[in-house]
């Protein structure tokens, strides 16, 4: 253990530091490694979100009536009215709820025909 710590404690001799070797005065030097983690982040994670967000939107505006879809919840409806904020909702027969527009998340395929 005692010697494991005095090995630890000899720091090699560091050599003369020249002026042609300096390193650039203050944080200067880690400013360049952070705007590239930076600009990672942001191409890997802020960037598709905010373009799936932006397709959420466009298939919220285009819903109509007599379209299926799903709830936040996990319900599942027919649109039946929809206006600007709100859609009327039949979630079974005779059973009509009114839901935010915010709440669609997602559109339910129509099924094909089988053969």
């Amino acid at each position: 253990m005692n010697n494991c710590v005095m090995l630890c404690d000899a720091a090699p001799a560091a050599p003369a530091a020249s002026t042609a070797n300096a390193q650039p005065a203050g944080g200067m030097g880690m400013m360049v490694p952070m705007l590239l983690i930076l600009a990672i982040f942001y191409f890997m994670m802020i960037r598709p979100q905010q373009r799936k967000e932006r397709e959420r939107r466009k298939m919220i505006e285009e819903l109509r009536a007599g379209a299926k879809i799903i709830f936040a919840g996990g319900l599942m409806g027919t649109i039946q009215e929809a206006t600007e904020k709100t859609f009327k909702v039949e979630i079974c027969p005779g059973t009509t709820v009114e839901i935010a527009r915010s709440c669609v998340s997602g559109v339910v395929p129509a099924e094909e025909p089988k053969k």
